[in-house]
């Protein structure tokens, strides 16, 4: 019997010993996978780093492996990845490469480039910075408006209508940061970049950095990054807290991926929910994400119709 208990008392510590070097492992993940990226795209080869279709790669890449870890050392049982998850999920991240990307650049960075033309404004200051100088300037310029379209969202009924699909997911991982109505994503990916002057490859790694960041603000992992780290970038913690159930509760934490922003501007709380969600927590699917800004509108119009209709026949 005291053999028997030894043994279990050995093994149980072994367990939790492993467990322990596992946690830590993981708390790393994040800050060594950000100077994977940041390296590569400093010291790649010009004709990978210049090449629209490495970013592509490289990005899906980035999501895939966030969405692996996953996998192998997740955070709650409850926000488990299933099949009709999977559909959403995949559906908008292709959604936002195609659809929403060329709205961007359409209607929003072209327009700023022409602008820039026309008023001939320049920055060749910015292409003299240090490579990661200029990658941390875009996605600062990237974070800032993001971070003031988001906490618009939050405080005005009409804009909070586009953005509320993203808050009725009822549970987070890797992609979860490509899911809402599209009018949202659009509105969110506008920035003034454009109007500065950056080499094409800080362009690239500031976006693979937003995209290697958010997903792991969103990613069902069991991984809570070192402070240097926390200090400036968004994490799973802090972002799960602003997914949290209360409305009130998710008026903190805007920040996409720069975490810095919401402790600038006095919206940072500390804090962790395992429980996400809106309203009565009910999930939308993508036909009901896509028309929700616009369900007070048809109830309005089709409560008019009611009233105006006359009596049927008694």
């Amino acid at each position: 019997m005291r053999a028997s208990f030894c043994d279990q008392s050995w093994g149980q510590w072994v367990a939790e010993a492993a467990l322990s070097v596992k946690d830590k492992v993981f708390n790393l993940i994040p800050p060594v996978l950000l100077a994977v990226v940041v390296l590569f795209w400093g010291l790649g080869p010009a004709r990978l780093t210049a090449n629209p279709t490495t970013l592509l790669v490289a990005v899906c890449v980035t999501m895939g492996i966030i969405q692996a870890l996953e996998f192998v050392h997740e955070r709650h049982a409850g926000w488990r990845w299933n099949g009709r998850e999977l559909f959403t999920d995949v559906f908008y991240v292709v959604l936002g490469f195609n659809a929403i990307d060329f709205l961007s650049t359409h209607l929003a960075e072209d327009p700023l480039k022409a602008l820039k033309t026309a008023l001939h404004i320049g920055t060749p200051w910015t292409l003299q910075l240090p490579f990661v100088v200029q990658v941390a300037l875009i996605v600062f310029l990237i974070e800032f408006g993001q971070y003031w379209m988001h906490r618009l969202m939050h405080n005005n009924p009409l804009f909070w209508l586009t953005h509320a699909p993203h808050h009725h997911i009822t549970q987070l991982n890797a992609l979860k940061g490509a899911v809402g109505n599209p009018i949202e994503l659009f509105l969110i990916s506008l920035s003034v970049v454009a109007l500065f002057d950056f080499s094409l490859q800080a362009l690239f790694c500031a976006a693979n950095v937003g995209t290697l960041v958010s997903s792991f603000a969103h990613a069902n992992v069991r991984s809570d990054p070192p402070p240097f780290y926390a200090f400036f970038f968004t994490t799973i913690r802090n972002h799960s807290l602003h997914h949290s159930v209360p409305y009130e509760d998710t008026r903190c934490n805007y920040a996409n991926s720069l975490i810095l922003i919401d402790r600038m501007f006095g919206t940072f709380r500390d804090g962790e929910a395992d429980t996400v969600g809106q309203d009565d927590r009910k999930r939308l699917t993508i036909p009901e994400q896509f028309v929700f800004p616009f369900v007070p509108l048809i109830t309005a119009i089709q409560a008019r119709r009611n009233v105006s209709a006359p009596p049927g026949p008694r």
